[in-house]
């Protein structure tokens, strides 16, 4: 007897390998809900359907509801296909006539396992209604070398004569259990059934006993005589016959104990984070996602802990080093958890506690103080602190996973940057939301920048830098900045961060790119052609392929001189990528464009190559000027700076000046040129084009300052 199933499943690849596994079977197959009762009122013969819930047109749950409702279709199986995150889905389909589920993504294994028994069961209803065996093929001769185990009508409690009922059970179930026909009649299934699984099987059985249920199939362990266990997957289904009969229901189960120790493994594999041996990450998003979709009232919140400056132990004692403390501090963490605690190691030297049903805001923080001990003690001989970031979740709002993580991460930022080298706990308030909802305004008008022709609100202004042998303004630094229509002026220290984050900057920097050259062509319009721009250019941007490329274009597209365009980039670019990074700029001052080096002294500072490096400038940090004010000449090193790098061959500009003692001092130390409120704020292009024009001498500076703010 061939036997007729229907695959449904919008998934060509689904369909393919589900098809592949049954290919012994007559397998029809539809990629939607409507081809699917097409297929089932042209094939009334159809025996089982497996059926995906989640279709086009007309979805899982309208077939096995339109099915539920048709009498003609009372004995076909059907098999649901559910995700892994599903399980009110599972449940739902399940009353509406569904005898299983399968799982995606689809293991081979356990497809075959679930389809299998339910064939075997189909097989036996079909010998029973066609009486085969007054044919000549006995039941007793299929029933006894079925590969699968099989029981009908074995009750629950232990056998007794007065009820009468007779029991057959075959003998692959006796192997599969380790016990005797008589031994499994005397003991009932009750009584050889996992604690922990008897409650749900009971529970099915009354179900399914009281005609609530058609059948129910269900993963269970078997207590075998050693006390060992051995899994199953089980279905149990009414069984009517002759009214003489004392048949009243039909048992089915297979051995899937090897497929379930591969499952744990891979599930272990899964949830856990390999060094620490916590639940990571993935398994805390499915459970809070889980969590956001059930009906919660009592407290949830998660609870962070960054030890993001163990960075520094990393640099001075190696990765091995730390990796050690980590796991010390994953085994000090643990000691916390409880029912209510569960930890997770979600990335790095990031921990998470997800903490269910507490009492109030004040248990938190006792329960924070409490880790901030445990690990005060384990760190206080490394001299680093972090951060204790803790949000507390809105059942209101029904945050995904991934939005409460993110929230978390931007607590625990707020932390670190305050941070002094203490532990601080830190809540998610109303001051970080404010915070996410401009961070997210500022993007999207990023966004929107990068993607128009025009430049939106993007526009630069230009500060004039004074070449002091001269007296002179020999260049402008482009400044960038934004003006967003709902935020009014923002300033770079905020946007620009955000661009390099998102990659945004990529896009945006040639629009700056174009904005600063087409200051230098007004300029030569002018019959100015002596005056440099400096460009501060990111390592995102430099690193992209492809730039050097496109900016030689835009240089000969725009028609301006590449002597007159100074490339400004931060010298911590060159702690990682030094040699690209360096052959990258080598091949841009090959082309006349000029490299500076910008914040020089406050990051990576690396004297021993300067020679090496393809520069023309060192621009130095206001830090090292502001200290003038504090100190007396003798006591700032700038002088000493200027001069190492006249000796390499470059130039020196000094930015931030704001007094005239410390542009006294530079003139004094053979300074080449400077820039600073002292001599003008950054100005709009017609402004800065002003005065220009003027050009006036160094004593002049703050009045043409003060008659332009």
């Amino acid at each position: 007897m061939l036997l007729k199933i229907l695959i449904v499943d919008d998934s060509t690849c689904d369909r393919l390998i589900i098809k592949y596994m049954l290919s012994g079977y007559n397998v029809l197959t539809a990629c939607d809900g409507i081809e699917a009762m097409r297929q089932i009122y042209e094939n009334p013969d159809i025996d089982l359907l497996i059926l995906d819930l989640n279709l086009p047109d007309m979805d899982g749950f309208a077939v096995l509801e339109t099915l539920k409702s048709d009498e003609r279709y009372k004995n076909l199986h059907t098999i649901i296909l559910t995700n892994y995150d599903e399980p009110d889905n599972e449940i739902k389909g399940l009353k509406l006539g569904a005898v299983d589920y399968i799982r995606k993504p689809i293991h081979k294994d356990s497809l075959k396992a679930r389809i299998d028994i339910h064939i075997e069961l189909i097989r036996i209803q079909h010998l029973y209604e066609q009486k085969l065996y007054e044919q000549g093929i006995t039941f007793d001769t299929i029933f006894n070398q079925a590969p699968i185990g099989i029981a009908i009508s074995h009750n629950i409690y232990p056998f007794n004569f007065n009820h009468n009922i007779v029991t057959s059970i075959n003998t692959t179930f006796e192997q599969i259990t380790g016990r005797t026909k008589e031994e499994l009649i005397a003991l009932g299934w009750a009584n050889i059934t996992h604690p922990d699984d008897l409650e749900a099987d009971i529970e099915n059985f009354n179900k399914l006993q009281s005609g609530e249920i058609n059948s129910y199939s269900m993963d269970k362990r078997y207590i075998k005589p050693d006390g060992s266990v051995v899994w199953v997957h089980m279905i149990v289904a009414p069984l009517t016959l002759s009214n003489d009969s004392q048949y009243n229901h039909i048992c089915l189960v297979q051995n899937i104990s090897d497929r379930k120790e591969m499952e744990n493994s891979l599930r272990y594999i899964n949830e856990h984070d390999r060094w620490t041996g916590l639940y990571n990450r993935r398994y805390l998003e499915y459970l809070l996602n889980a969590d956001a979709r059930k009906n919660i009232s009592y407290k949830r919140a998660v609870v962070g802990i960054n030890l993001s400056t163990f960075y520094s132990l990393t640099a001075a004692y190696g990765f091995h080093y730390t990796q050690d403390i980590i796991k010390n501090i994953s085994y000090a963490l643990i000691t916390h958890c409880n029912d209510k605690r569960l930890l997770f190691s979600t990335y790095e030297n990031r921990f998470v506690f997800y903490i269910k049903n507490y009492k109030d805001k004040n248990e938190l923080i006792e329960f924070c103080n409490s880790v901030v001990k445990t690990l005060e003690s384990i760190l206080v001989m490394e001299r680093i602190g972090g951060a204790i970031d803790v949000v507390e979740i809105n059942h209101d709002l029904h945050l995904e996973a991934d939005q409460l993580l993110k929230n978390l991460l931007l607590t625990s930022e707020k932390a670190i940057n305050v941070n002094d080298g203490d532990f601080r706990i830190c809540f998610y308030d109303d001051e970080i939301e404010l915070q996410i909802i401009r961070e997210q305004k500022i993007r999207n008008e990023l966004t929107k920048i990068a993607a128009d022709e025009q430049d939106g609100g993007l526009f630069l202004q230009y500060q004039p830098i004074l070449d002091l042998k001269s007296n002179r303004i020999s260049g402008f630094e482009a400044l960038a900045r934004l003006n967003s229509e709902d935020l009014g002026l923002v300033p770079p220290m905020e946007f620009i961060p955000l661009a390099e984050k998102t990659k945004l900057i990529i896009p945006l920097g040639e629009k700056i790119i174009r904005q600063a050259l087409s200051f230098l062509d007004a300029l030569k319009q002018k019959g100015v052609d002596d005056i440099s721009v400096s460009i501060n250019i990111s390592a995102i941007q430099l690193l992209k392929k492809g730039f050097v490329k496109r900016l030689f274009e835009i240089i000969h597209e725009m028609q301006v001189d590449p002597e007159n365009i100074n490339l400004e980039i931060t010298e911590s670019v060159f702690a990682s990528n030094y040699q690209e990074i360096n052959n990258i700029i080598g091949e841009l001052r090959a082309f006349g464009v000029k490299i500076a080096i910008d914040d020089f002294g406050t990051q990576y500072s690396s004297l021993s190559r300067q020679s090496e490096l393809n520069i023309n400038c060192l621009k130095i940090d206001k830090y090292f000027i502001n200290k003038l004010l504090e100190v007396g000449p003798e006591k700032t090193i700038i002088g000493d700076i200027i001069s190492m790098a006249h000796k390499l061959g470059h130039f020196v500009v000094v930015e931030g000046i704001e007094h005239e003692k410390q542009l006294e001092y530079l003139r004094e130390n053979d300074c080449d040129k400077i820039q600073g409120y002292l001599m003008s704020k950054p100005l709009d292009k017609e402004d800065a084009i002003e005065l220009l024009n003027k050009q006036p001498g160094i004593n002049n500076f703050c009045h043409i300052n003060d008659r332009q703010s």
